[in-house]
């Protein structure tokens, strides 16, 4: 079972942030989590990087330009935002997760580590989880197995994940992504669902 500090499952958890190093398999175990309790709304932030292959506009993010991102900004749109890796923009976009709240559902936001700082802040009542991987070896594995970025790009976000490692005290659980479906296991009980 993963350690957890500060939150019990008996509470209802109205917005959980999914958090963790690059490739630690985030989005993997969100989507997992989401087939299993399709009645969870899954945030979809919006981002100035260009799509990978395979990722369509408006399903896994929605892909804006620097100007756009910078009136959702200017307009206190996003519930938290964050530059990644020294490159491109990320952000929470503040409305739908208000709304989804509001309804009595549980939204999931899968951000990196500026993004959870920022909702600890503006949203204190989130419940926090970091997921870790197994070791570093995997991690390098994982990261350099989907063949998305560069060698030069995936050296940036391994110096990242280093010091994002080293954070993850900062969070209510850790939860060891060893395999997805331990992974989801261990947050379906931490997120009370």
């Amino acid at each position: 079972m993963p350690a957890a500090r500060g939150f019990t499952t008996d509470e209802h958890v109205q917005v959980a942030v999914i958090s963790g190093p690059t490739a630690v398999g985030k989005g993997t175990v969100v989507a997992a989590l989401s087939r299993l309790h399709p009645e969870l709304v899954v945030s979809r932030s919006v981002t100035t990087r260009p799509p990978r292959p395979g990722e369509r506009d408006g399903v896994e993010y929605d892909f804006v330009d620097d100007p756009t991102f910078d009136e959702l900004v200017a307009a206190d749109g996003l519930l938290e935002w964050a530059t990644v890796h020294n490159t491109h923009r990320y952000g929470t976009p503040r409305r739908p997760v208000e709304e989804a709240v509001a309804a009595g559902r549980t939204v999931v936001l899968e951000i990196d580590l500026q993004g959870a700082r920022q909702v600890r802040t503006s949203y204190p009542q989130a419940r926090q989880v970091f997921l870790a991987p197994p070791s570093w070896q995997e991690l390098v594995r994982r990261l350099v197995g989907r063949g998305t970025e560069t060698p030069e790009q995936q050296e940036r976000r391994l110096r990242t994940a280093r010091v994002e490692l080293a954070s993850a005290d900062e969070f209510d659980a850790v939860v060891v992504n060893d395999t997805v479906p331990g992974t989801v296991d261990a947050l379906v009980t931490l997120l009370g669902l």
